[in-house]
């Protein structure tokens, strides 16, 4: 008989919590066992939506939108590109974050997928975007996610170019000289 799946999820989280206990509260990359067991329980256990099915067509208008979504939303942790080029941060969080293309992403169902973006990753720093973006609007991310351009063939976010930094003390300069 197949557990309830908040149950499922409730051990899950008692498992999580016992490896913090264990493991203490300190900032490191995961190991292979940790890494592994994490993996393994959000594809089976954690991560819904396997069957469902985008109602977008697959071409090439739908990757572009969403690239337009991923530019406006996702950009901050996961880079332009999907592959973490230019975030500064990226491989440092624990866990890291992930690069898009590589195969323990691109192993999720399609649904899988919209789930993750929907309802985020808990305890990762992956967010909800649930009532933030249209439903219509995550399945294009989903359908950008499959088509991933080449590593750093787009560039740097401007956020966090040096351009952008220098912009942004030149308006924090003529703020504070205002009346």
């Amino acid at each position: 008989m197949k557990a309830p799946r908040t149950t499922r999820e409730l051990l899950v989280a008692s498992l999580a919590l016992a490896s913090m206990t264990l493991v203490g509260c300190q900032v490191r990359q995961p190991g292979s066992v940790e890494t592994s067991v994490i993996t393994w329980a959000k594809r089976t256990i954690t991560v819904g939506g396997r069957k469902d099915v985008s109602p977008l067509p697959n071409d090439a208008d739908t990757v572009r939108e969403g690239q337009i979504a991923f530019a406006h939303y996702c950009f901050t942790c996961h880079g332009l590109d999907g592959q973490n080029t230019g975030v500064p941060f990226a491989e440092r969080m624990s866990p890291p974050v992930p690069p898009l293309n590589s195969p323990n992403v691109q192993r999720y169902t399609d649904g899988q997928l919209r789930y993750i973006i929907t309802n985020g990753i808990f305890p990762s720093g992956m967010p909800a975007s649930k009532d933030i973006l249209s439903d219509e609007e995550i399945w294009s991310l989903v359908a950008y996610i499959r088509h991933l351009p080449p590593k750093g063939s787009l560039g740097e976010p401007a956020a966090y170019s040096d351009e952008e930094v220098e912009r942004l003390k030149r308006v924090q300069t003529v703020k504070e000289g205002a009346p």
